[in-house]
């Protein structure tokens, strides 16, 4: 449920970043995002664990939570966002639902993470579903190679970021563990801000309240309560899993945008959605 639950709030994050950064640029929605994202989970863990920061965390928790940040937080939301402009948010989500299974193949490896028959088969046929109703005609992915490697890289971004997750949090907070992550991407940004003298445009955002009520709302559903569920999401099952299940935002996505941005529901994408919800189901079958 908490990956499914992760699932749709990003779906509401993508739409509401992709509305800000179509004004703004990426670079100055992904730093403001992790901003806000820290304060808004400061704000939560001072009210249920009576801290603002995660000072209870040892040096383990904030050594490999910090690598996850920069690589899930920080490298991979780059790749992902330079795609979007290069190839488009439609493929480059196709590219990016290759993530669970670069995360149960790593899991295997680096957490000794077995998965059963079942669970394979269920991630395959999730996954099947997904590039059907994404691909469009043919499935080909016939984009320039360079938007298609970083829409790789934020698919491995993403992967490698969870199971650094599930290694460096261990039964610590999830919310507090997603707050590390937001630190180490924030001041990863930061220094990239700087090092490209974007801060100029940056502070214009912040004026600019039509792109920050979006970044906001994004934020709210994105950083905080997304990011945080899919944390809690593989303490409790395998990463393989949890990844899979949060990979159906681009099904999720298609009846929203269809309102939103008047695009056309196909019936391919209606034969994907279905395909993808019964490979998801195949998880909860007894």
């Amino acid at each position: 449920m908490a990956s499914l639950l992760t699932a749709v709030c990003w779906t509401l994050s993508a739409i509401f970043f992709e509305k800000a950064g179509r004004r703004v640029g990426s670079l100055s929605v992904n730093i403001l995002r992790l901003f806000l994202g820290i304060l808004f989970l400061g704000i939560t863990t001072l009210f249920t664990r009576g801290m603002f920061f995660p000072k209870d965390a040892t040096l383990y928790n904030w050594v490999w939570l910090g690598i996850s940040g920069i690589i899930g937080f920080f490298l991979g939301d780059l790749f992902l966002f330079k795609s979007y402009t290069i190839i488009g948010s439609r493929t480059s989500q196709l590219v990016m639902s290759l993530a669970p299974m670069i995360t149960a193949v790593v899991g295997w490896f680096f957490l000794d993470e077995i998965l059963s028959a079942k669970s394979i088969l269920g991630i395959v046929v999730s996954v099947s579903g997904i590039m059907i109703a994404v691909a469009g005609k043919g499935l080909k992915l016939n984009v320039p190679l360079r938007g298609f490697l970083y829409a790789l890289g934020g698919a491995a971004g993403q992967a490698l970021g969870l199971i650094l997750s599930k290694k460096g949090m261990g039964d610590y907070d999830a919310v507090a563990a997603t707050q590390i992550r937001a630190i180490f991407g924030f001041f990863s940004f930061v220094l990239l801000v700087t090092f490209l003298n974007r801060w100029r445009r940056v502070f214009r955002t912040v004026n600019d309240g039509t792109s920050m009520r979006s970044i906001t709302v994004g934020t709210i559903f994105g950083p905080f309560i997304g990011v945080a569920l899919s944390l809690y999401a593989v303490q409790h099952t395998e990463t393989g899993i949890a990844s899979t299940l949060m990979a159906l935002v681009p099904i999720f996505i298609i009846i929203p945008t269809a309102f939103m941005f008047k695009e056309k529901i196909t019936a391919r994408q209606v034969i994907g959605a279905v395909i993808s919800i019964a490979g998801a189901s195949i998880f909860f079958y007894k």
